[in-house]
């Protein structure tokens, strides 16, 4: 019978994982087969902010959420961080950390905030004007 390099027997169609590797999940277990973010019809953007809601009365345990659920809180717990942020932080795949928070987002766990589309940020050529008026002062 063919062995790891660990002495270890291997199994017939093992070969593909290391014995350090742990359990395999695909992220359909992860979502339910899900790949869209809920009825709720938010498309949640790369760079889109999630808040963590401090408004939600009772705790995280009177939710059942999965483990993946609470590892998401708990990086929305320290500061607002962005999906990407969010995906790596996880080390879960953005499309699985999309479908997450749009079950936390019906939950009331979560906020979203959009950030402010470049046509509404302000010219480049008005803070320039801002800063030389200061300096004048």
């Amino acid at each position: 019978m063919p062995q790891d390099v660990t002495g270890t027997p291997r199994v017939q169609g093992s070969q593909w994982y290391d014995s350090e590797a742990g359990p395999l999940v695909r992220p359909y277990a992860m979502t339910g087969g899900r790949t869209r973010p809920g009825p709720t019809g938010v498309g949640f953007d790369l760079i889109a902010l999630v808040t963590l809601d401090p408004g939600v009365p009772g705790t995280d345990d009177d939710i059942p959420l999965g483990p993946e659920h609470r590892t998401l809180i708990g990086l929305c717990r320290t500061e607002t961080q962005s999906v990407a942020e969010l995906a790596a932080g996880a080390d879960l795949p953005v499309g699985v950390v999309r479908v997450l928070l749009g079950d936390l987002l019906e939950l009331g766990r979560v906020t979203v905030h959009r950030p402010v589309p470049p046509a509404q940020l302000p010219d480049e050529r008005i803070l320039r004007e801002v800063i030389e008026g200061l300096r004048a002062l």
